[in-house]
C-alpha cells in the first residue's frame, strides 16, 4: 500500500493549512480540533484512528509512546519533527513524504524529518507487535522493527 491508500487523522497540533493541504491532495482527513477532540487522551484518539483506519499524523512522540512502549494497536503513525515550525516548511516535508511514496504494511511509523540539510525521512515497519514482549530483562523497550524500508 502506499501513503495514499490511507484516509489520515490530524492531531491537535496540526495546522488548519497542513488539514488544507492534505485535503486538497486528495486525503480523507478527520481533523482533532475540527471535530472538538483537543485535550482528550492521546489513547483515545488513537483508538478513533484504529476503528476508521487511519493514519495518525503529529508533531508529537506520545503517539510512537503508545504504540510502542504500551503497545496500543494502530494502522499508522507519521510523526512531523520538529515540531511548531512553519506551515510552509510542515507543507514541505510532506510534498516530499509524497514523492518518496514508501510501499507500507500495518503498522508502520513514519518520521518526516526537516534539518539544515534538507528532509530526512525514515520508515518502519513494526512487526507482530501484540505477539512481542514490550520490555526486555533491563526494563527497556523491546519492540522487533522490520529494517529500514529506506
Amino acid at each position: 500500500m502506499r501513503i495514499r491508500d490511507f484516509p489520515l487523522l490530524t492531531d491537535e497540533n496540526i495546522a488548519p493549512e497542513i488539514v488544507a493541504f492534505l485535503r486538497g491532495e486528495g486525503f480523507d482527513v478527520v481533523d482533532v480540533v475540527e471535530n472538538g477532540w483537543q485535550g482528550e487522551d492521546d489513547g483515545d484518539i488513537l483508538a478513533k484512528a484504529l476503528a476508521e483506519g487511519r493514519v495518525v499524523i503529529s508533531h508529537d512522540t506520545d503517539f510512537g509512546t503508545l504504540t510502542l512502549r504500551d503497545r496500543f494497536p494502530f494502522v499508522g503513525i507519521i510523526r512531523l519533527w520538529p515540531g511548531h515550525i512553519s506551515s510552509a516548511e510542515t507543507i514541505a516535508s510532506l510534498q516530499e513524504l509524497l514523492v518518496e511514496d514508501p510501499d507500507l504494511d500495518m503498522q508502520f511509523l513514519i518520521v518526516v524529518r526537516l534539518t539544515s540539510n534538507g528532509i530526512r525521512i525514515r520508515t518502519r515497519r513494526v512487526e507482530s507487535i501484540h505477539d512481542t514482549p514490550c520490555f526486555d530483562s533491563a526494563g527497556q523497550v523491546s519492540i522487533k522493527l522490520a529494517p529500514r524500508l529506506n
